[in-house]
């Protein structure tokens, strides 16, 4: 369960302050109802903070994985740093939780790596356009994280 992508050194600006306001809205959505929110399947996850030991929850678009896991990417929208939720993975891997359609799961996180990082990002860019251009966007290897429930 190795976390290990450095950052890169350029693109999209880090989401900010606009960004968390509109996750609050989106995570209400992703935990009451199954289906898409602007086109992509959601989940809430919630991790534990690296510093603060507090939890926090991050709304998310969620591809399938083998044996009903989920996979996640860490894009940050193509920025040239990790999100947080990223760092806070690395940090507690045991201790996140993944919420959906009213249906909260106790999940291990683990960093994809090699043939089936490149596996699960060929599906997730077929699945999701906007994928592609987070790749274009940044010169950071973009996580893909399997959340496999415990």
């Amino acid at each position: 369960m190795s976390f290990t992508h450095p950052t890169g050194t350029r693109g999209a600006k880090q989401p900010g302050r606009s960004f968390r306001w509109m996750n609050r809205l989106i995570m209400g959505r992703a935990r009451r109802a199954e289906g898409k929110t602007m086109g992509m399947d959601l989940l809430v996850l919630t991790t534990v903070g690296r510093k603060s030991g507090q939890e926090r929850q991050t709304p998310l678009a969620w591809f399938p994985g083998p044996d009903g896991s989920w996979h996640v990417v860490a894009s940050a929208g193509g920025a040239p740093a990790n999100p947080a939720w990223y760092l806070n993975l690395a940090a507690h891997p045991d201790q996140v939780t993944v919420e959906q359609a009213g249906r909260k799961v106790a999940v291990t996180a683990e960093e994809l790596h090699g043939a089936e990082r490149e596996q699960a990002w060929a599906q997730i860019k077929a699945a999701a356009d906007n994928f592609r251009k987070y790749e274009e966007t940044t010169d950071r290897l973009l996580p893909v994280i399997r959340l496999a429930p415990r």
